[in-house]
């Protein structure tokens, strides 16, 4: 065959593989307002630069007629290319070719794909799409789901690993995005569920949409299965590559320091009038984040889930960090079930991708009540007290308000390992509230007293001014330094920077075992 046939038939099987399962299963995705995998990767990557690569692979099953049936590349296409500048692997399940059905051959190719971003030290991105196992090749599909699943786990905390949901997503296949370190899905567009709503329905007799099941939203706010929910492809993808921005490649390197503008010795003095003199008084401590980190850029995780906690990505002083923080507006801030899941998750993330800890405190306690009770909350309110003291890369804190109890030694504590903690003067350390503490600690003379609401508030405030403050707490060596609240910026930026050669290593052994 001359050269030219041969250019011929290349352009020809190019062309094969570009066009997925037709025309026809393209437009029926487009009417969906759903994109093609290609489309979908050339929003991920940089311009020009996605590579694509197993593009002529195809199935291998011979039963139920499917011999007949071929589709250049199957159902995932993977490649690589430049996010941001930075390199990072990817795949991308193709609705159009078997549904996104996952065949013997598609696992092969994310495996592959996986193991290159592992060999190779980079993101991998995740994009699904897909009906599930493909039902003919039989246990070939659900091997291929086995084989997926436990390179998540052993790549977990070895680079980072980001799943995106924009189609169905259901039963075995709602794993590998459960194992991933974010998720992210787009509002009326991707599903995540482990039965659909007609088992549902035939198994509890519960009616319910596939929305209102296992759509963006319910998976961002109620069960927490998703980090992002956005309402289209394109700013899905924007935000991936955002995040991919606060991120180093590996867990052996550093994320990108970027120069910033933004004045390291600024003082602010909005910061003196945030925190509310009434105890009792809601704030927002977003605006505290925002004035602290750089050019007030936050981009916060798990925003819709467990609103009384505050995790999400800056910088401070070009470096990235993580921010951790309760929420005074959503339950005073107060520690339950869900917020320390979503935090201790997010402290080890960190923690594994080198990325240093700020946290700022204002937690009146866990949440009590035979709900939590019932529902673990001492089991889950372990995991953060777990992750805090397991990690090892700089931790630094700034008390604003309240810390109280068991939830201040949790709050990234001097005696969790922290390594500078800070507390402004608008601080309360203390065991309990003053409220609390006099009702325990002067029973009899309340009772005995001839006007107890009078002499209850003597006591509390005499409380408040004795213990309820940062002095004594800094006195017995468990806050580093009381600092004006104009110069927490300042403070932060020096401590991160004393702490840049910091080397703690835990103590040998295969894993620790958190309490799940």
């Amino acid at each position: 065959m001359a050269i030219d046939a041969k250019m011929e038939e290349l352009t020809r099987k190019q062309e094969e593989a570009r066009s997925g399962g037709g025309a026809q299963k393209i437009e029926a995705q487009h009417a969906k307002k759903k994109l093609t995998a290609r489309e979908r990767a050339n929003l991920l990557f940089d311009s020009g630069t996605f590579q694509e690569i197993d593009s002529y692979m195809i199935h291998g099953c011979t039963d139920f007629g499917m011999e007949k049936t071929h589709y250049l590349g199957d159902s995932v296409v993977i490649g690589y290319g430049k996010v941001n500048g930075c390199m990072v692997y990817a795949y991308f399940q193709e609705f159009t070719v078997f549904g996104g059905s996952l065949s013997k051959v598609a696992a092969e190719k994310i495996c592959r794909i996986m193991d290159m971003a592992a060999k190779n030290g980079a993101p991998v991105v995740g994009v699904l799409d897909s009906g599930g196992a493909r039902i003919q090749e039989g246990t070939d599909s659900l091997d291929g789901y086995g084989d997926i699943f436990t390179r998540n786990t052993l790549y977990s905390g070895v680079v980072p690993q980001i799943s995106v949901v924009l189609g169905p997503t259901a039963g075995g296949a709602v794993y590998s995005p459960a194992i991933t370190d974010f998720v992210f899905m787009g509002i009326g567009i991707g599903q995540s569920y482990i039965t659909g709503p007609a088992v549902v329905k035939a198994v509890t007799g519960e009616d319910v949409s596939l929305e209102d099941l296992g759509g963006a939203i319910v998976n961002a706010t109620k069960s927490g299965n998703a980090h992002f929910a956005l309402p289209t492809e394109v700013e899905v993808f924007v935000a991936v590559r955002k995040l991919l921005s606060f991120l180093p490649q590996n867990n052996q390197e550093l994320a990108d320091f970027q120069p910033t503008d933004d004045d390291a010795e600024r003082r602010e003095e909005e910061l003196l009038n945030i925190v509310p003199s009434s105890p009792n008084q809601p704030y927002d401590m977003k605006k505290i984040i925002n004035l602290v980190i750089d050019n007030a850029d936050f981009f916060e995780v798990h925003q819709r889930f467990a609103r009384n906690f505050i995790v999400g990505f800056a910088r401070i002083d070009g470096r990235s960090v993580g921010i951790l923080a309760q929420q005074p507006m959503f339950m005073a801030g107060v520690l339950d079930i869900d917020a320390s899941d979503k935090a201790a998750r997010f402290v080890r993330f960190c923690d594994a991708f080198n990325i240093p800890l700020v946290t700022f405190v204002d937690v009146p306690g866990y949440m009590p009540g035979t709900d939590m009770e019932y529902r673990g909350i001492i089991r889950h309110g372990a995991k953060l007290l777990f992750a805090y003291a397991e990690a090892t890369v700089p931790k630094v804190s700034v008390v604003t308000r309240k810390a109280y109890g068991g939830a201040y030694i949790a709050m990234s504590s001097k005696h969790l390992r922290g390594d500078i903690c800070y507390a402004w003067p608008t601080a309360e350390i203390a065991v309990m509230g003053p409220e609390g503490a006099v009702d325990v600690l002067y029973r009899r003379e309340l009772k005995a007293s001839d006007n107890p609401a009078e002499t209850r508030a003597k006591l509390i405030q005499e409380f408040r001014e004795k213990f309820a403050n940062p002095y004594t707490a800094a006195m017995r060596g468990a806050i580093d330094d009381v600092i004006d609240p104009r110069d927490t910026r300042i403070k932060i930026i020096k401590a991160l920077e004393m702490l840049e050669t910091k080397d703690v290593t835990n103590p040998a052994k295969k894993h620790g075992n958190i309490p799940l």
